[in-house]
């Protein structure tokens, strides 16, 4: 609050900022002023303290804070131009001539004002010709007028001076600049064509996009159909073309994608995660390797892959033949929430006690961390998906419903929202595929003539490698993304931004056992009749089955029992008996197939056999077909490999007739046989890495994580 001159009480809503007298008198709060408050018009009534009493229009009074005055998002003074800040930006876009004519001008309209160029806080003694003491405002605007005439400016007067004094109080120095009218982008163009050419433009948007001369004959037909034939002439195609382009979107262009056009540039935002866990991003693409089908044949697999946001890591990677399934994505919740166990013939610095966490802590929390990988373990909190079928499935869904994990889509069409994972995947081909047998190349100009000749690997061995690879190099790779406020300069690893993460939002393990796994497989619901269950052609039976031959389930729609089933190996089911456990019913004809066999397989078999004799005698021979599949698939065994001590110590000594039984199996002969070009299969050229396959007990693979 201030007192002026004449005993008349002031409160300025911006004292002490060094701007103009003329222009802060017409932000101060007089007494009798008039102000908009709260929507409504008031009367300054009296100023005391750091009070001011207000008046309405029928006499009602309120007397408030002047600061909660000023602070009034509708705050004005009735009369007084509406302050603000400058536009100084634009300024920088006005030519360099007219920018300095108009701070000229400024300096004389303070001058005319207050008697100083520099305005009421700039120290010296005004001219006499401008003194506000004893001159009048008439007589120092014509006082400006002539001097300004005398120093060569063209066509000032007095009503020069007046009119520049009320655009400066009005817009401040922007006011100062030259007002052009802008030109028009169209020209002399005739309005009529203009028109046409909009509306041709509008009926073509979100339509396949066609070529200039068809958006001008189309122009040319609403002409006629508006303004009558002939009565608007076409303008010749360089004048239209120009002017199509000015009046189209760069969206709407003739000749650009016709998807774009509905899909406008969104704003890049960066994904930012603060904590191991706290976002996760999934994905699927197919990867440029050719692999070994379980029919022989080679494939493309199919990657999945679930990369945490804050730390870059990728949790969680699955490898598949055909097509990733929703039961693939559902596991991959269970993979990313338990620790990865290191597999056999892994090297120890692949350990996580090697790795840069604090091991010790890690591992009294949880003791599953002894014999793990050295990758990040995180419970997902949010997981972002793209609009897939597999992602958006009831499997999926329920899964992250029961690890209590919150499912977010990716907007449509925006890559940018999964732009970490997408990225990841570029890096998995340039780093780890582009090194494999069988690489294709990122597309069909990079491929080699002899790329599915190539392939070497099985599906389930190519997964094996990638989950090294990423335990040993991606795990280890400095992130140019990955930054420590303490160490902004050095990129770090995702294992080392883990480590560093830990020590802040800490560690939380997650015990999962083999029945959570089978809780997780896909649900559907079968009858159980007196043959046991039946599904696509294949029967399982087991004695626990007897006593509910027949008879509807309690829980199950329609009287059906709930049966849980691994697509990638359909040898077993898990049926949901009334005590409320999942129990194992294996397939009738499962001795006889030696490797996990899909549906895919069972497809590929049932097609490729006729169906001969009952149903008992087919199912059987399509057993043996699959168990023949499978075994000219699977890996051969490394002669030169030497016999560990444990397999020495289960098999024992040897006798003759072993030997000769050995030499007489299914195995040895298929292991010795001779190739198509004469060398025999137990060959060191080209032989692929050794694995077997066993049958997998869900109950001892969760003793592993």
């Amino acid at each position: 609050m201030g007192r002026a001159g004449g005993g008349r009480a002031v409160v300025s809503a911006h004292a002490g900022r060094g701007r103009p007298v003329a222009a802060a008198s017409g932000r101060q709060v007089k007494l009798g002023a008039y102000v908009t408050f709260q929507g409504g018009t008031w009367q300054v009534a009296a100023v005391a303290g750091a009070s001011v009493t207000l008046v309405d229009e029928d006499g009602q009074t309120a007397s408030v804070l002047a600061s909660f005055l000023f602070a009034d998002p509708a705050f004005t003074v009735v009369g007084s131009p509406a302050t603000g800040v400058q536009p100084w930006g634009l300024l920088e876009s006005v030519p360099e001539r007219e920018r300095e004519r108009a701070l000229a001008w400024q300096r004389h309209i303070r001058e005319i004002e207050t008697g100083l160029p520099g305005g009421p806080n700039s120290v010296g003694m005004p001219r006499p010709e401008y003194d506000p003491q004893h001159q009048s405002m008439a007589e120092r605007e014509q006082a400006k007028a002539e001097e300004l005439t005398q120093l060569g400016w063209p066509r000032v007067s007095r009503a020069t001076v007046r009119r520049m004094r009320a655009r400066y109080h009005d817009q401040g120095l922007w006011g100062l600049i030259p007002r052009r009218k802008p030109s028009s982008a169209t020209g002399q163009a005739d309005e009529r064509v203009v028109a046409a050419i909009l509306e041709a433009l509008r009926r073509q948007r979100g339509r396949s996009k066609g070529t200039l001369k068809g958006l001008r004959e189309l122009t040319g037909q609403i002409l006629a159909d508006t303004h009558g034939p002939g009565t608007v002439a076409l303008p010749p195609p360089s004048t239209f073309n120009r002017l199509a382009r000015v009046l189209a979107d760069p969206l709407e262009h003739p000749g650009r994608p016709a998807r774009t056009a509905t899909a406008p540039v969104r704003p890049f935002t960066p994904t930012v995660a603060l904590r191991p866990g706290e976002l996760v991003q999934i994905d699927t693409t197919r990867l440029d390797v050719m692999a070994i089908g379980e029919d022989g044949k080679p494939v493309r697999p199919e990657l999945t892959i679930a990369l945490e946001v804050a730390t870059r890591s990728v949790v969680a990677a699955v490898l598949r033949e055909e097509g990733t399934k929703a039961v693939d994505a559902a596991l991959l919740l269970a993979e990313m929430a338990v620790p990865h166990p290191v597999r056999p013939g892994w090297p120890d610095h692949l350990r996580l006690a090697h790795a840069a966490v604090p091991y010790d802590r890690l591992l009294a929390l949880d003791a599953r961390l002894r014999s793990a990988a050295a990758r990040p373990v995180a419970v997902p909190e949010t997981i972002v998906i793209d609009r897939g079928a597999i992602f958006l499935s009831t499997a999926f869904l329920a899964a992250c419903e029961t690890l209590g994990v919150s499912v977010q889509p990716a907007p449509p069409r925006s890559p940018a929202a999964k732009g970490s994972v997408e990225r990841t995947f570029g890096s998995i081909n340039t780093l780890f595929a582009q090194h494999v047998a069988g690489y294709t190349g990122s597309h069909i100009l990079q491929r080699g003539e002899a790329a599915e000749g190539e392939a070497r690997f099985t599906v389930a061995q190519l997964q094996e490698l990638l989950d090294e690879w990423i335990t040993a190099c991606w795990q280890h790779r400095p992130h140019d993304g990955l930054r420590h406020p303490l160490l902004p300069k050095k990129a770090l690893a995702p294992n080392e931004m883990w480590g560093a993460l830990l020590g802040a939002c800490g560690y939380v393990p997650l015990p999962l056992t083999g029945a959570d796994y089978l809780e997780l497989l896909p649900v559907r619901f079968h009858p159980i009749t007196g043959r046991g269950i039946r599904i696509n052609h294949r029967t399982y039976d087991h004695t626990l089955l007897n006593e509910h031959r027949g008879r509807p389930s309690p829980a199950g729609a329609g009287g059906k029992w709930e049966v849980h089933l691994n697509p990638h190996d359909v040898r077993q089911i898990y049926i949901r008996l009334p005590d409320g456990h999942l129990h194992e019913i294996p397939w009738i004809h499962r001795d006889h197939v030696h490797a996990p066999m899909s549906e895919t397989t069972w497809r590929h078999i049932r097609t490729t056999l006729e169906q001969r004799a009952e149903r008992e005698a087919h199912e059987a021979a399509l057993a043996e077909a699959a168990d023949q599949i499978l075994r000219r698939a699977r890996p051969l065994p490394d002669p030169a490999a030497p016999v560990t001590a444990a397999a020495a110590g289960a098999t024992g000594p040897q006798t003759v007739d072993d030997d000769a039984e050995a030499q007489d199996s299914l195995d040895a002969i298929e292991a010795h046989a001779p190739d198509a070009d004469g060398r025999p299969a137990d060959s060191d050229e080209l032989s692929p890495p050794t694995g077997r396959f066993a049958l997998y007990d869900a109950f001892e693979e969760a003793e592993h994580w």
